[in-house]
């Protein structure tokens, strides 16, 4: 099995973008201001990489591809959840949302831990948007674990104002993980997989 994506630093080519979003995504890959935060990811990466067999886990060696892009739907669908209780249903869902809140925070551990094992052998570029993505993320925690407090003590309107600005964050980092994702052509694999000549 491939663990790790194969690193890809070639100079760029330049072609007329089709999204708006695309150069503010593309200034972020060439960023260098962001080596130092790259430089702490790779710290962190490491740590959780240092046993075989735990980055065997948590990179998917046992699924045949990267887990991370599974597991994230789990805050993200009992965040959103959240939201739409806290919309559609109001008062009424008060507890529920709680505890959809409470459950995104839980499973936002095993996503951040399957993405730090992925982040480990990626290509500057790839890290520079990487550890935008785990800063929104994590913004988003933050956010949910205030909600979820907030909440707790009765103070619901403020609850679902903090679920509602984790929800963005989480957003804005989904959208970077589908560019590295899909445009990058990030993720663990099995070799398997790979296309090869007849």
């Amino acid at each position: 099995m491939t663990d790790r994506p194969t690193p890809t630093s070639l100079p760029r080519q330049w072609t007329a973008p089709e999204s708006p979003l695309t150069p503010a995504v593309l200034a972020l890959e060439d960023a260098t201001a962001l080596d130092a935060a790259t430089r702490l990811g790779d710290g962190i990466s490491g740590t959780i990489t240092a046993n075989d067999g735990v980055t065997g886990l948590l990179t998917g060696r046992w699924l045949g591809h990267a887990l991370h892009p599974l597991v994230v739907d789990l805050p993200m669908g009992s965040w959103m959840s959240a939201v739409a209780l806290d919309v559609l249903a109001g008062d009424d869902s008060r507890d529920a949302a709680r505890l959809l809140t409470g459950l995104g925070v839980v499973t936002a551990v095993p996503s951040a831990l399957s993405g730090w094992a992925e982040y480990a052998d990626l290509p500057p570029r790839d890290k520079r948007v990487g550890v935008v993505h785990a800063a929104a993320n994590g913004g988003a925690v933050v956010f949910q674990i205030a909600s979820w407090l907030a909440r707790r003590a009765g103070r619901d309107g403020l609850g679902r104002v903090l679920g509602l600005g984790g929800v963005a964050l989480v957003g804005a980092g989904g959208f970077l993980g589908g560019h590295l994702t899909v445009a990058r052509k990030v993720g663990s694999r099995d070799a398997a997989f790979t296309d090869t000549p007849a």
